[in-house]
């Protein structure tokens, strides 16, 4: 009889964890914050029942609990036990941004995000005509040598950097408006391109975990290397023409966004 074997592993195969205990702990741990298990507010199991759980020495479960104090889900006092962070996580609808602001109206991620009670900033890093990187090239069909108007901006939200951003109009629209000039545009640029003649009829989000970039790092001050969410967004205006690409890139262990969807 002839036996067959086979290199793929079966589903009831347990690939070995090859993390340190302290960041499976901290894994876990995390997982259960993000989930609402640990809620906001609630102190955290006591270190003797961490080590229990964990069978982990007391330094280990110290290091699993500075990782989560370090991407700011947790907090703690010396003689207090650690607690779950109030804004542990962020809830984004995208679709709430889309729409240009009303005349006078402040830009809508500034305005949604006083809605919840935060205190939102952008900051503008840069505007200038560039190459894009070939996935927005792409998205905004551009030939070989023609280029895009970048605007990059940083928002915070409580004076804590969350986003950064990259936006790219086709330099055909932009050039000689005021998205090619470096200052912030009331309302936004959806409501300075409807006024230009190119109001956005549709938008797409495709959006990715990515490890971190090193400007993604530094510019988010993230503690370690947890993925970011990265969201490319086309926005479309009339006869399906691509008017604007950004590239949105979060700390994915502290937002989470939501799409809300009507059964055709």
């Amino acid at each position: 009889m002839t036996v067959h074997t086979t290199d793929t592993p079966s589903p009831d195969d347990d690939a070995p964890d090859r993390r340190s205990l302290h960041e499976r702990i901290a894994a876990d741990l995390r997982d259960e914050i993000m989930s609402g298990d640990l809620a906001p507010g609630a102190p955290l199991p006591s270190t003797a029942r961490l080590k229990a759980r964990f069978e982990a020495a007391n330094a280990t479960i110290q290091k699993a609990l500075q990782v989560l104090k370090d991407e700011r889900l947790v907090v703690g006092r010396a003689g207090a036990s650690v607690t779950v962070r109030d804004h542990r996580q962020r809830t984004v609808r995208p679709a709430a941004y889309l729409a240009p602001s009303a005349p006078g109206e402040p830009y809508r991620w500034l305005a949604e995000a006083a809605k919840l009670g935060a205190r939102a900033q952008s900051t503008l890093l840069d505007v200038r005509e560039v190459r894009p990187s070939a996935d927005v090239a792409a998205a905004l069909r551009l030939a070989d040598d023609e280029t895009a108007v970048l605007r990059h901006q940083i928002l915070s939200v409580d004076g804590e950097p969350v986003e950064l951003v990259k936006s790219y109009y086709p330099s055909a629209v932009a050039l000689g408006t005021a998205v090619a000039e470096r200052r912030k545009i009331r309302g936004g640029t959806p409501a300075l391109l409807a006024e230009l003649g190119f109001p956005p009829r549709l938008s797409t989000d495709r959006v990715s975990a990515r490890v971190p970039t090193q400007e993604q790092y530094q510019a988010l001050r993230l503690p370690t290397d947890l993925p970011v969410l990265r969201t490319l967004r086309v926005v479309y205006s009339d006869d399906d023409r691509p008017i604007e690409a950004t590239v949105m890139v979060k700390a994915g262990h502290l937002y989470e966004l939501q799409y809300d969807f009507v059964p055709e």
